[in-house]
């Protein structure tokens, strides 16, 4: 049985995959970013107000691991200008801020590694 679990969610589209190891489903969350990013961006769209792309959030990448009662996520968001949040948690979300001078790819597969 896998231990982690990775969910995509882009747009109306949602995959899910299982992988034995952290690692691997760090590489599958980090080639699905890519291939996301490679879409392109999205617009600005305007409703009550203007939203730009990077305040909409284009896909959600998330790893999970555990059970229902002992479930542990973290994944990141993938914003409309092609900036990624990571972020701790699943129903209450906590954003992970990038230390001070590492890339933030770097910082980002860091952070979901804790």
């Amino acid at each position: 049985m896998a231990e982690y679990r990775l969910t995509i969610r882009n747009g109306p589209r949602v995959t899910r995959t299982d992988h034995d190891s952290l690692e691997e489903a760090l590489a599958a969350l980090r080639a699905g970013v890519e291939a996301i990013r490679a879409e392109g961006n999205l617009p600005t769209v305007k409703m009550l107000r203007e939203f730009q792309p990077g305040q909409r959030v284009k896909a959600r990448l998330e790893i999970s691991t555990g059970k229902v009662f002992r479930r542990r996520e973290a994944g990141v968001d993938l914003m409309g200008d092609g900036a990624v949040v990571p972020y701790r948690g699943g129903a209450f979300k906590s954003h992970l801020d990038p230390p001070d001078g590492i890339a933030y790819d770097d910082a980002v597969a860091d952070a979901l590694r804790e």
